[in-house]
């Protein structure tokens, strides 16, 4: 049977050498123990950081898809409404809803006429209407 050398020894089968002298730690019985260093409070308050940041985050993202979905339901409502023109890039149109409940889009600013107002919009030069009151 094998003669096993005691665990303070550092011995390496491999290469038949004691390495005490090379390794990162202290090997004798009498140095200070090894101690696990306790980081839960570390953690704790950067994974709070980081709930907040992703929290911040989403909410920024979800306040843009908001006003995208915004513009995108005043765009096809405009687009699928009622117009005998070719509309015209920075120029301000009406678009009203007619006693038949179809939205139509105009020329005539609101004052001129009875009809139940929805908006008044902007074609952009990408071709998307935007809001202006």
């Amino acid at each position: 049977m094998k003669k096993e050398k005691p665990d303070q020894v550092v011995f390496n089968e491999d290469s038949q050498e004691y390495e005490a002298n090379i390794t990162p730690y202290a090997t004798n019985v009498g140095a200070p123990s090894i101690q696990k260093e306790d980081v839960t409070t570390w953690k704790n308050a950067n994974i709070t950081k980081v709930n907040h940041q992703f929290k911040t985050q989403f909410d920024s993202l979800k306040k843009e898809y908001q006003v995208m979905m915004e513009k995108f339901e005043y765009n096809n409502l405009i687009y699928s409404s009622k117009f005998s023109f070719e509309p015209v890039v920075g120029e301000t149109y009406h678009l009203y809803e007619s006693e038949k409940s179809t939205a139509f889009l105009s020329l005539i600013a609101p004052r001129e006429c009875s009809f139940i107002h929805l908006g008044t919009f902007k074609l952009n030069a990408d071709k998307m209407w935007e809001k202006i009151d």
